[in-house]
């Protein structure tokens, strides 16, 4: 396995606690929400103020470990994340950044109240001012041209969609709480930099550390199921085909690009910006560019454009 992504087979407070102090750039993890999930050879079923406890003391590990001005994304429930919040913010200190909401449009039916549709993520930070955002990396294109707008992209905002890991997912695994890697992308790209080392303490199948390990990141990854730490390493050796989710805006190309010169910059550089881990979208966006300006790059003398990419 590379040698920049360390796999660890244990109790994730244990394993944390040998980590040495403000070692860590950045934090993403996805923890038992306490919903009585099977996780293989443990039950995420404690009481409540034994979960709370449980949280406090994995929760005091991170930000130990974590750098001055580190960053750390905590995956939530709604039945918990309030009381998640209040440990984070009033117990360690941690400086509230945003609330994320993940949307996905399909997930548990009920018929005696509302189907749950979203998750929530948490993001902190050590410092109050002094932390990473790389939000260049990870702009969404914009709906349409304008000459004041900033031609990289607008900020993705704080809500995120992207599908849910469906069982037909041909990068599904045997984990009952998969998250999609393009919300790891996006984690990642914007709160880390390259070679930066970063923590998943309940890392499941590995979608962490399969992102760092396309994005040029150090990862370690921690479980206590010995199961899902081999699921993890066989995913690692796979061959990498792009990340297995991507928000929809990213194939779409502004209207209103009227000026040929302009047009030709932003087609040249939109896969490199939004698409440089997704080669699958890559048709869909060209695509999408024949619909919108077919007429205009022919008569601008520019349809060999779409000619070069046409084969990505």
């Amino acid at each position: 396995m590379d040698k920049n992504l360390k796999l660890i087979c244990g109790n994730a407070i244990d394993e944390m606690k040998k980590i040495p102090t403000e070692s860590i750039n950045l934090i993403v993890t996805d923890p038992p929400y306490n919903l009585n999930k099977d996780y293989g050879n443990n039950q995420d079923c404690l009481a409540f103020e034994e979960y709370i406890q449980f949280s406090r003391e994995w929760l005091r590990e991170a930000y130990r470990i974590l750098s001055k001005n580190g960053s750390i994304y905590v995956f939530m429930g709604m039945k918990y994340i309030s009381y998640i919040y209040v440990i984070m913010e009033k117990e360690l200190g941690l400086y509230f950044n945003s609330w994320i909401t993940w949307f996905y449009t399909q997930g548990i039916g009920k018929t005696r109240g509302f189907s749950p549709r979203h998750d929530d993520i948490l993001f902190f930070t050590k410092n109050k001012s002094k932390y990473v955002f790389n939000i260049d990396a990870v702009r969404v294109p914009q709906k349409f041209y304008r000459s004041i707008n900033n031609m990289r992209g607008a900020n993705p905002g704080n809500v995120w969609e992207f599908s849910h890991m469906h069982y037909c997912n041909k990068n599904r695994q045997l984990h009952p709480t998969q998250k999609p890697e393009g919300l790891y992308e996006r984690i990642v790209l914007t709160s880390s930099n390259e070679n930066d080392i970063i923590l998943d303490p309940f890392v499941g199948s590995g979608t962490l550390l399969r992102v760092c390990q396309q994005t040029n990141r150090k990862a370690i990854g921690i479980d206590i199921n010995p199961e899902y730490i081999q699921i993890a390493k066989t995913r690692l050796s796979l061959p990498f085909k792009g990340f297995d989710s991507i928000d929809e805006r990213m194939k779409r190309i502004p209207n209103d690009l009227n000026d040929d010169v302009i047009r030709l910059n932003y087609i040249e550089n939109h896969i490199k910006w939004f698409l440089k881990n997704h080669p699958e979208a890559i048709k869909d966006f060209i695509n999408e560019v024949k619909r919108k300006y077919m007429n205009k790059l022919i008569e601008s003398g520019q349809l060999s454009i779409i000619e070069q990419f046409a084969d990505k």
